[in-house]
Order: structure tokens, then C-alpha cells, then sequence
């Protein structure tokens, strides 16, 4: 199972905010950020300070990907 957070980098591209910022109003870990952009797994806490920061739902910052359609693509 794959999950992607391109939908959490088109909105904070929407809404003209860095990473950077995201981190503070969401106050996560900087190596959690590094997580988030390699598509690894982080906690439901973690995504749940991102939707509070961000006012959001957890299908609006992730989605499900299929592990088989994901190692096509690459």
C-alpha cells in the first residue's frame, strides 16, 4: 500500500505557502516534512496537525495509491 501527498503540495501551492510555513502552523518535525515528501508513511497525528493548520480533510492532503499502478509509472 502507497499513499501520494501531491494533493498537499498543490494546496499549499494554491494557497502561496512554503513547506516551510506548513511546518510551523502545523508544528511537525522537520524530518517528518522529509517524509512527506518522499511519499513514505507518517502518523494519523501528524496528518491530523496538517488538516487542523491547513482546515482541511485527510482526502484533501493524500491519496491511495496502488502499489502495482506506482511501480509502473517509475
Amino acid at each position: 500500500m502507497s499513499v501520494s501527498y501531491n494533493r498537499l503540495w498543490k494546496l499549499l501551492i494554491d494557497r502561496k505557502m512554503t513547506q516551510a510555513e506548513l511546518r510551523k502552523a502545523a508544528g511537525i518535525a522537520p524530518n517528518t516534512m522529509t517524509k512527506l515528501r518522499r511519499d513514505e508513511d507518517v502518523t494519523l497525528g501528524v496528518l491530523g496537525k496538517i488538516c487542523d493548520a491547513l482546515e482541511v480533510d485527510f482526502a484533501d492532503i493524500m491519496e491511495h495509491v496502488n502499489s502495482e499502478s506506482r511501480e509502473q509509472q517509475d
